[in-house]
């Protein structure tokens, strides 16, 4: 009968992360998940830096480990613009359906924007997948009044609102009515 490995036993700390090792993690990533270059850039420091503190734990010198993991960390990028150079990372296309996506959420242009910022993706291929998605002009405005609907939908608010009992009280309806706008400007919405 074979003996089961004790669970709670600490894990042998493996080498540290080499170039072969971090394009199979960054393309294991890929396949669950669509990123950005800088995004998966992030991934694999991310990685490096776990390494780094685990061997510290296991008792390495820190200023050995500090070497080796600032000397890891500009292959992170390296492999990053391999998986771009490859055509398994397309920022202009995460951005493209990310923007749809987000759009039929209901968030506004801005949020979109700032969220594509957030994602690493720079201004320039963000305002261009936006162009493409959302369209310019009337057809961007006919987007972002469809993204609002689809907000005040969820926020119950307007023709989506329950009915409510009638009162007195026109305090009550206009600070509703503040409380409303100012959730719409906070999601990016413009008072057009």
């Amino acid at each position: 009968m074979s003996q089961r490995p004790d669970i709670g036993a600490p894990r042998p700390l493996p080498p540290p992360p080499d170039r072969r090792s971090l394009q199979e993690a960054a393309l294991a990533h890929l396949a669950r998940f669509a990123a950005t270059e800088r995004g998966l850039a992030l991934v694999l420091e991310r990685r490096i830096a776990r390494w780094g503190r685990r061997a510290v734990e296991d008792g390495q010198d820190a200023s050995t480990v500090t070497e080796t993991v600032n000397g890891l960390l500009p292959l992170a990028t390296t492999i990053a613009q391999d998986m771009v150079a490859l055509g398994a990372v397309n920022d202009h296309g995460f951005a493209k359906s990310r923007a749809a996506r987000l759009t039929r959420s209901g968030r506004s242009r801005r949020a979109v924007q700032a969220q594509l910022a957030a994602k690493g993706i720079d201004s320039s291929t963000s305002e261009q997948a936006l162009d493409e998605t959302l369209g310019q002009d009337e057809t961007a405005r006919d987007a972002e009044i469809a993204a609002a609907l689809i907000f005040a939908r969820k926020r119950r608010a307007g023709p989506f609102q329950r009915e409510e009992v009638p009162d007195e009280d026109n305090d009550n309806h206009s600070e509703k009515k503040a409380r409303l706008y100012g959730a719409f400007a906070r999601a990016g919405f413009s008072r057009d």
